[in-house]
């Protein structure tokens, strides 16, 4: 299938025809057409660093679990404990196979006493909304993914407090980081969340679908409010040193591996989809490692170039790179092979082997006021 065709065959956000209208680069992204960016990406990605950006993320799944055993059945499902969670709260966590490979990473928020709302990448919907069904079966608990009646804007940067407060009803002060409210945003019933995924603070409002033309125009109107796309997203969270699936997290990745298993709550009463297998590697180091590196050039590492030593042995892989609009050189992902001296790498930049240096992670901290 060409290109073309794959364009043609794609979904559409509620907001595409606005993206249309604001002179959006669209591209295909997880089978819909989405902004890569709408006139310059670093512009995009400074202004979330320095003032509020605004980004389109109607993709993404809502699947909602609810009934009695609601809870216990996402225990079991999940690799986190979910029934603990007081309601109006949200949690990080994933979905992962029998063996430990992880299938998606989530965020899911306690709406209620026995509703939860599970928001998966939107590539793997389906994969966690089958997920779910099948783990729940056991449980007196209803799954319904009502992903195509949601939109779901992000404001994020600095600013965006200040900015969203001016449209709210609610104040926003109380709002805890991994927490959501039901409030009303420029007039309409929404879910507003202070999750994130640039390293700033940021918040998410989920909105029926009918209702995210108004409420973009209407938070795209405040002034400062910058459009951002796929392009600025991607830069922000590598900065802040967030994993995106398919590049460091995969059904071949497990959270250990990922430096993430501390999500893994092995503690948790019962049996859960993986624990014996994520108990296992527990007990001994993983055989890989994800790492930050800076590279000391200025030739970017990317997706799938190897990491070899000072020898040009290989002992590792990025998984994502690119020029660090906030820190002016370019920075990385990657996976090292456990016990490999971390010292004197470079990375294979098109048969050049350009020098870089292993850094802890996250790159960027925003500063706490």
């Amino acid at each position: 299938m060409s290109a073309e065709q794959t364009a043609e065959n794609a979904k559409k956000t509620p907001l595409y025809d606005v993206h249309r209208e604001l002179g959006a680069n669209l591209v295909e992204f997880a089978g819909y057409l989405m902004p890569l960016r709408y006139a310059s990406e670093t512009a995009e990605h400074q202004a979330v660093r320095t003032g509020a950006g605004l980004f389109d993320l109607s993709h993404m799944g809502e699947i909602f679990v609810s009934g009695p055993e609601a809870g216990a059945a996402l225990d079991y499902a999940l690799i986190g404990t979910l029934s603990s969670m007081a309601v109006g709260r949200a949690r990080y966590t994933m979905l992962c196979a029998q063996d430990g490979g992880v299938l998606d990473d989530l965020i899911v928020y306690r709406l209620a006493d026995a509703t939860w709302m599970v928001v998966a990448n939107a590539a793997n919907t389906g994969v966690v909304r089958d997920a779910l069904v099948e783990r729940a079966a056991a449980y007196e608990a209803v799954v319904d993914d009502r992903s195509e009646s949601y939109a779901l804007l992000a404001l994020q940067g600095p600013r965006s407090q200040e900015i969203l407060q001016g449209l709210t009803e609610a104040p926003l002060d109380g709002l805890k980081n991994y927490a959501v409210i039901a409030d009303r945003v420029a007039g309409v019933d929404a879910l507003v969340a202070r999750t994130g995924y640039t390293g700033e603070d940021g918040f998410e409002v989920f909105v029926d679908a009918a209702d995210a033309v108004p409420l973009w125009k209407a938070l795209a109107g405040a002034d400062g409010v910058v459009p951002a796309g796929l392009s600025a997203r991607d830069t922000l969270r590598l900065e802040a040193g967030m994993p995106l699936y398919g590049n460091e997290l995969s059904a071949e990745v497990t959270p250990y591996e990922a430096g993430l298993g501390r999500l893994v709550r092995l503690d948790k009463p019962g049996d859960f989809v993986g624990k014996a297998a994520l108990a296992a590697q527990s007990q001994t180091p993983p055989g890989r490692k994800l790492v930050g590196i800076a590279a000391r050039g200025r030739r970017a590492p990317r997706k799938g170039y190897q990491v070899v030593t000072s020898g040009g042995t290989p002992c590792g892989v990025v998984t994502s790179g690119a020029p660090s609009p906030t820190l002016g050189t370019p920075i990385a992902m990657a996976y090292l092979d456990s016990g490999v001296e971390e010292t004197d790498l470079a990375v294979d930049v098109r048969g050049r082997r350009e020098p870089v240096d292993v850094v802890p992670l996250p790159f960027y901290k925003r500063s706490q006021k």
